[in-house]
């Protein structure tokens, strides 16, 4: 089922009509106000039970064997009565134990029902707000960045402009890849890249167009398994994201390692270069972190060290 709610007017931002599942057209599109396409893929559970029907057939049988049979004679007379009372009494026995199961099982389907409704309510939520204000912000930064090209600027200014621009149009592109899944679940799986080791050096490079002075260290770690790598990835890039933001163009150094059953990874810098202004961001980050190392059974420390910042997980990799 298909259903188009155009939101309008003064209730256009209650967010209690927020629909169900469905894909949003921002207010990019010219001349139109928010389109809400809602694409029921997960019906409403039925709460029908075949009991009814298998009673009335039984009800049916006996009132027919009763029809037919007339009035018992001899030892029929003495079976008869009995068995179709017993049949009768197993058949509203079945019927109660049936109804209640089936009740326990459709109360279970729709409570299951709900939460996935609500979990993609709050997605296509995420998805809107996403779109119409970091989106919109994103791409306010690249098209400032790319018109400043044919202004005379010392070579720094044109290459810290030139590493704004790359950065702002990989951030949008990261952007729209994650508001496709929000808004298609069911294609989560196939459009959400998955980090591996191989891109730690990757990351690494991308930290340094923020003026990081980066230097990357791995050790031979074996087989480590795909959470764990993810986790190692997700640790590195948020140390950096940090010390950029917090220490400025300062030098870090990234060192990842097997200790026994665990991978350990280090992040530490040397410290906020002079004059540096800390730009803190949201402030979830490293809860976030320690949430996922935590889930795969290790530990995140975060500790000053000699004016820097040090920034350690031991991660258990179940691979080993």
């Amino acid at each position: 089922m298909i259903r188009v709610n155009r939101l309008s007017g003064p209730h256009a931002s209650d967010r209690s009509r927020i629909p169900t599942a469905g894909s949003v057209r921002g207010p990019s599109d010219p001349g139109l106000r928010p389109t809400v396409v809602v694409v029921n893929t997960h019906p409403r559970p039925s709460g029908r039970s075949r009991v009814v029907p298998v009673v009335a057939v039984v009800i049916s049988v006996l009132v027919m064997a009763m029809c037919t049979a007339g009035t018992p004679q001899g030892p029929l007379a003495l079976v008869l009565p009995p068995l179709m009372v017993g049949i009768a009494v197993a058949a509203a026995v079945w019927a109660v134990r049936r109804s209640r199961a089936d009740r326990a099982a459709y109360e279970s389907r729709l409570t299951a029902w709900a939460a996935s409704e609500a979990v993609l309510a709050e997605r296509l939520r995420i998805a809107r707000d996403l779109h119409d204000i970091v989106s919109h912000g994103l791409g306010l930064i690249t098209v400032r960045a790319a018109a400043t090209r044919h202004l005379p600027k010392p070579a720094e200014v044109a290459a810290a402009l030139t590493d704004i621009e790359d950065a702002s149009r990989h951030a949008t592109t990261e952007l729209r890849r994650m508001l496709t899944v929000l808004r298609e679940p069911s294609t989560a799986s196939r459009r959400t890249p998955v980090d591996s080791l191989d891109d730690l050096p990757g990351i690494v490079h991308g930290a340094s167009l923020a003026g990081l002075r980066t230097r990357l260290a791995v050790e031979p770690l074996g087989e480590v398994s795909q959470g764990v790598q993810v986790a190692v990835c997700k640790v590195v890039r948020e140390a950096l994201s940090n010390a950029a933001r917090y220490a400025g163009p300062t030098g870090v150094e990234v060192r990842v390692r097997r200790d026994g059953p665990f991978v350990v990874v280090t992040v530490a810098d040397s410290g906020p270069v002079d004059g540096w202004r800390a730009s803190p961001g949201a402030g979830h980050g490293l809860t976030g972190l320690r949430e996922r190392v935590a889930s795969l059974g290790g530990t995140l420390s975060a500790e000053h060290v000699d004016g820097g910042f040090r920034l350690t997980a031991r991660i258990r990799d179940e691979a080993t």
